[in-house]
C-alpha cells in the first residue's frame, strides 16, 4: 500500500470520536471515508467529507475501504471482525478483541487465509504514565525486580446504563472484560507470559450480576511476582503504579491526560497534547548504601496514541510486526478465561 489506507470506522459514539476518529484524520497514510451511525448523524459536524453508513453491512460492501475499526459493544467484536474480514477488510479492534481464545484463533486463520491482519488497540501502551513505568523498569535504575502492582480503580456504584456491560449472559461482560485487558496488555508488553496465574473475581455493588472486582497474581522469572487489580468500588484509589526492586521503588499515579483532551477537540498534533500537568511526576526512591536514600521526582514521558496508528499504518503498508503481536493477545485472552 503506497497510497493512503482507506480507513473505516463501525461507530461514531465516544470511542469513535476520541479515540480513532482524530488520529485517522491526523495521520498521512490513512484516508478516513466512512463512519456508521445508526441514528444520530453527527460525523460531519467534526468532518465533513466523511460518509455516514446506515448500517455495517453498507460500511463493508464499501469495496475502496481496505482497513475497518471495530469500537462496537464488545460483545459483537468476534462478529463484526468476522464480518470485515469476510468482505476483505484488515481489522483494528479495541480491547476485548473476542471473549474466548475460540473466537480469537478463528479470526487468526481467516486472515492469514485471506492474507489479512487482524490487530488489536492497546492505546494505554501510548499513556504517559505507563510510558515512564515502562522507561524507568527498563533504565536498570531498579536493580532487579521484586514485586510491580498495577491498578485501574473507580468509584461508581450505579451500574451502567449499558446493559451489555452489566448482564451475565452477554459475553465479555463486567469488569474483567472492560478494564482487565488494559492491564494485562501492559503487564504483558512489559514481561511477558507468566509463569503461573491466580485470578480472583467478586460482586460487591447492589443489583450487579457481573463482576466488578479482580484482581491477578501473575509470577514470573527469578521470583517476580505482578499484581494487576482493579475494582469499582475504590473510594481512595491507590498509586496505579508500584514497583519495587532490589535498589529502589517508583510510585506513579494514572493521570494520562489524553482523552480529556480528546473530548475537547485538542488535536493529537497540538502543542501540549499528552503533556502531564505539573505536579504528576513519579516518585522514584533510590537506595544506597545502609540506610541511604536519594527521592527523585521524575516527569513523564508525553503520551500519544497516534503512536499506534503508525504503527497499524507501518505493518498495513510495509510489513513491519505490530507490537501488540498475535500471541500478546493469545496470552491475554488465557488469562481473561481464567
Amino acid at each position: 500500500m503506497s497510497s493512503p489506507i482507506v480507513t473505516g470506522i463501525l461507530s461514531f459514539g465516544m470511542s469513535g470520536r476520541i479515540f480513532h476518529a482524530p488520529f485517522v484524520h491526523a495521520h498521512q497514510g490513512f484516508n478516513f471515508k466512512a463512519v456508521v451511525e445508526r441514528t444520530n448523524k453527527n460525523v460531519n459536524q467534526f468532518y465533513p467529507d466523511v460518509i455516514s453508513y446506515d448500517s455495517v453491512e453498507a460500511i463493508l460492501a464499501d469495496n475502496e475501504i481496505e482497513l475497518i475499526i471495530v469500537n462496537t459493544p464488545n460483545y459483537l467484536h468476534y462478529e463484526h471482525a468476522k464480518q470485515a474480514l469476510l468482505a476483505g477488510k484488515s481489522v483494528l479492534v479495541e480491547k476485548p478483541v473476542t471473549a474466548t481464545s475460540a473466537q480469537l484463533f478463528e479470526l487468526f486463520d481467516i486472515a492469514k487465509e485471506k492474507d489479512l491482519h487482524v490487530l488489536v488497540y492497546q492505546n494505554r501502551r501510548w499513556d504517559s504514565d505507563f510510558l515512564s513505568v515502562k522507561d524507568i523498569i527498563e533504565s536498570g535504575r531498579l536493580g532487579e525486580l521484586i514485586e510491580v502492582n498495577f491498578r485501574f480503580d473507580r468509584y461508581r456504584p450505579v451500574l451502567s446504563p449499558k446493559l451489555f456491560k452489566e448482564t451475565a449472559q452477554t459475553p465479555a461482560n463486567g469488569l474483567v472484560y472492560d478494564l482487565g485487558p488494559h492491564l494485562l496488555d501492559q503487564v504483558i508488553s512489559l514481561f511477558g507470559k507468566p509463569i503461573s496465574a491466580n485470578k480472583v473475581t467478586a460482586t460487591h455493588r447492589e443489583g450487579s450480576e457481573v463482576v466488578d472486582y479482580f484482581s491477578y497474581q501473575l509470577t514470573y522469572p527469578h521470583q517476580l511476582v505482578v499484581n494487576a487489580t482493579s475494582g469499582l468500588l475504590i473510594a481512595h484509589p491507590m498509586p496505579s503504579f508500584t514497583v519495587h526492586g532490589t535498589a529502589g521503588s517508583y510510585v506513579k499515579d494514572r493521570v494520562d491526560v489524553q482523552e480529556a483532551q480528546l473530548d475537547k477537540a485538542i488535536k493529537p498534533t497540538d502543542h501540549n497534547y499528552g503533556v502531564e500537568p505539573e505536579g504528576s511526576e513519579g516518585i522514584l526512591t533510590i537506595m544506597g548504601i545502609g540506610t541511604e536514600k536519594t527521592v527523585e521526582k521524575i516527569p513523564s514521558l508525553e503520551g500519544n496514541y497516534l503512536n499506534l496508528f503508525e504503527a497499524v499504518y507501518q505493518t498495513l503498508a510495509n510489513g513491519a510486526v505490530y507490537p501488540i503481536t498475535n500471541e500478546h493477545v493469545a496470552w491475554q485472552l488465557e488469562l481473561l478465561e481464567l
